[in-house]
């Protein structure tokens, strides 16, 4: 009897261990996905490859702090082996409650001196990024942008350039030798939003009646990808944002183009006059015609970005004439309306709106 409850202890411990071994390997997968890159673009963002000085401060913090609550876990977790292993159960132990040991200040004090003095160091050490992020000087030269939230879809004005656009951030790359950051001032037009992209920056919330900042210099070109990182409502999953970071060249040339007018393009009159005889006019605004509603994304240069609906799909005349049909097909619970138009008339308003380049 004695035998078969020794190996059903020891079948007990063997389990744990097993669970135990599992979820380190579950924790090592996860971070080995997390840090896996694929050739060529990887949709996913990678929050272990910062390309922004406050994402990189962020990332050399958040490891500071894995490492410290990983010896944390490894202590903890070598001293209830100990524990299980050195003090089971054994063949011929006393039935007997063991001495009890009342008090003892070595080890009072070591729990808790030493919680203590690793709380006060990771207080330092976040106040320290915060007040590099938070308190860094603003240049001269630094691009500003406001960033509005709406339901469910992303606003951005260049008030120096005279720029409105939406859903695709450009922003130029900031030369650690000349840097050129970008400073965004958020804005909520409905409710809690929250600014996300992983390599450029930290999440900032957008919040109505009230402002924040946050800055990111980006150190390469390219497209970086982000997402409202704050419920917001039922497409709150699909309020997706894209950066494109410029050369300064490149930079200059789309900001030249998009101060342009609208093209007038007579061979799609008939699409134009849809346009603005429809309720399009009431939400949207196409710079030189009638139309000048703010309820929407603009619309004057839509055909240069490469995602309609926030991200939800992509900029093709096929999804375009979806999305202007029945906007359910594609973001069930978006705000905007079904315009249900004839064949004739949607074909003409598609052909319109690939113009707007």
């Amino acid at each position: 009897m004695r035998v078969n409850m020794r190996g059903m202890k020891w079948e007990g411990v063997a389990r744990r261990a097993a669970g135990i071994l599992l979820l380190v390997l579950g924790l090592l997968l996860a971070a080995g996905l997390c840090t896996a890159t694929t050739p060529g673009d990887n949709p996913v963002p990678n929050i272990f490859e910062p390309h922004s000085t406050p994402a990189d401060s962020i990332f050399h913090f958040s490891r500071f702090v894995l490492i410290i609550t990983g010896l944390i876990f490894l202590v903890v977790f070598i001293l209830l082996v100990y524990a299980v292993v050195k003090f089971r159960a054994r063949a011929g132990d006393s039935p007997h409650e063991p001495a009890q040991v009342y008090g003892s200040t070595q080890i009072e004090l070591a729990w808790t001196v030493i919680p203590i003095l690793i709380v006060v160091v990771l207080f330092l050490a976040t106040t320290r990024v915060i007040h590099a992020i938070q308190d860094a000087p603003k240049p001269a030269n630094a691009v500003e942008v406001i960033a509005i939230g709406h339901q469910f879809w992303w606003e951005f004005r260049y008030p120096a350039l005279g720029i409105v656009t939406a859903n695709e951030l450009h922003i130029p790359v900031s030369d650690p030798a000349n840097p050129t950051p970008t400073y965004l001032k958020l804005l909520s037009a409905d409710t809690d939003h929250s600014f996300w992209v992983p390599q450029l920056a930290g999440k900032t919330d957008l919040i109505p009646n009230r402002v924040n900042t946050m800055w990111m210099d980006p150190h390469r070109t390219g497209i970086f990808l982000g997402q409202c990182a704050q419920y917001c409502g039922t497409q709150h999953a699909k309020m997706l944002l894209q950066v494109s970071v410029d050369s300064r060249e490149d930079f200059a040339a789309w900001a030249n183009a998009q101060k342009q007018p609208a093209k007038n393009d007579e061979t799609v009159s008939a699409g134009r006059r849809v346009f603005e005889t429809t309720a399009c006019i009431n939400c949207h605004a196409v710079a030189g015609t009638a139309a000048t509603g703010r309820f929407g994304p603009d619309l004057t240069h839509m055909m240069s970005r490469s995602t309609i609906a926030s991200g939800a799909a992509k900029n093709t005349p096929e999804n375009l004439g979806m999305w202007i049909q029945d906007p359910e097909m594609i973001k069930p619970g978006s705000l905007m309306p079904a315009m249900k138009l004839s064949d004739a008339d949607l074909d003409a308003l598609v052909r319109y709106l690939e113009t707007l380049r």
